[in-house]
């Protein structure tokens, strides 16, 4: 079978490329092209446009690049046409992603859809659209099934393809990772202040007010393979250690960590590391987001647990005084104890290792 990936971000060319490599051990025919990037095109497939093109965040950068915007999609659109793929598989990205959904199945062509947007936080109405534009939904979120039912839509979860990467990565001795990253052997405290410049930006800078207070750790910034590291060194003025593009490294090692919201609150319980969990926004956004948010918690994390397994410091809340405190908590064994234990229950909720096999498995059944 011929298959049309699109995926327009890192994450999703990762997710993506697992998805292909399961694909083609099920289906011995398959022919892969995609909007994607390196990992899809590694694992066979016929890479068109590199999503580094496609990627522009915020209503600023949109603006300024909306007739670049709208040459990706009428290219797709043509390409998709001209391959004439037997199914075409959407990966996240819903921006994108929805627009050519629609096009798709008004052109009479196969849509699934792989790690569902986000609709559950806000304009949830969108799930009427996307049951009418998208054949099948294959969510990595549980209570995103009990979501869409609401609709009348059936979808499929096939557990988190978190646990998928992070099960294939190989154990390094904390000695190890020091040295090769010269670093001190004192415990890591990890900062992860996103990905994007200006929440690097106003994130970073509040933690790195706490850093003063825990002589006994050291704490090391996760690099975000998206920003030059010229960028991190206009912010960093303490002796701080800065590790680039190795964010699960860093997760392995760390004592604790401090993450803004985010798919990074995920990952990091699933390294099990205990966190506190951060975010920080305009008082104009922020008061415009708390009337059309739809959920209880920013994190992934509590989000799943349905209660406050980490503690999230928001907008007011986030200060030196409150992260100061919240990391010492989490410091103390009895309530990492208590985080940890949370984190094997979330970990049993997500369905376990397999998210990508099982979503192939389900496709391919499908199309048959």
């Amino acid at each position: 079978m011929n298959y049309y990936l699109i995926a327009g971000e890192a994450s999703g060319d990762l997710q993506a490329s697992y998805l292909i490599k399961e694909l083609a051990l099920i289906d011995n025919s398959a022919n892969f092209r995609c909007f994607g990037g390196e990992l899809m095109e590694q694992q066979g497939a016929t890479l068109v446009k590199h999503y580094k093109e496609l990627a522009f965040m915020g209503i600023e950068a949109v603006i300024m690049n909306i007739r670049t915007i709208l040459k990706n999609i009428a290219f797709c659109k043509k390409d998709i046409k001209q391959y004439n793929p037997d199914v075409l598989i959407l990966v996240d990205y819903p921006g994108f992603n929805l627009k050519i959904a629609k096009w798709a199945k008004n052109n009479n062509i196969k849509v699934y859809y792989y790690i569902s947007p986000k609709i559950w936080a806000w304009n949830q109405n969108r799930g009427n659209t996307i049951k009418k534009i998208v054949d099948k939904m294959f969510v990595i979120l549980p209570f995103e099934k009990e979501f869409y039912q609401q609709f009348n839509y059936e979808v499929d979860f096939v557990g988190h393809p978190l646990l998928d990467s992070i099960a294939d990565r190989e154990d390094v001795a904390f000695n190890d990772f020091c040295k090769t990253h010269h670093l001190s052997r004192k415990p890591i405290i990890a900062l992860l202040p996103g990905s994007r410049k200006q929440e690097i930006t106003s994130m970073l800078n509040l933690m790195l007010t706490v850093v003063d207070k825990f002589p006994g750790h050291q704490f090391v910034i996760a690099g975000a393979p998206s920003q030059p590291l010229s960028f991190y060194k206009q912010l960093i003025t303490a002796d701080i250690a800065l590790i680039e593009n190795k964010t699960y490294d860093l997760l392995q090692q760390a004592t604790a960590a401090i993450v803004v919201s985010g798919t990074a609150t995920l990952e990091t319980a699933l390294f099990r590391v205990p966190q506190v969990v951060c975010y920080k926004t305009g008082r104009l956004f922020y008061h415009l987001a708390k009337l059309i948010i739809k959920v209880k918690y920013i994190s992934l994390v509590n989000l799943i647990a349905n209660k406050e397994l980490v503690t999230e410091l928001i907008q007011n809340e986030l200060n030196t005084k409150n992260l100061t405190q919240e990391l010492e908590k989490i410091l103390i064994p009895k309530t990492r104890q208590s985080m940890l234990e949370g984190y094997e229950e979330l970990h049993q909720k997500l369905g376990g290792i397999g998210a990508s096999k099982r979503a192939a498995k389900l496709i391919v059944n499908y199309l048959s």
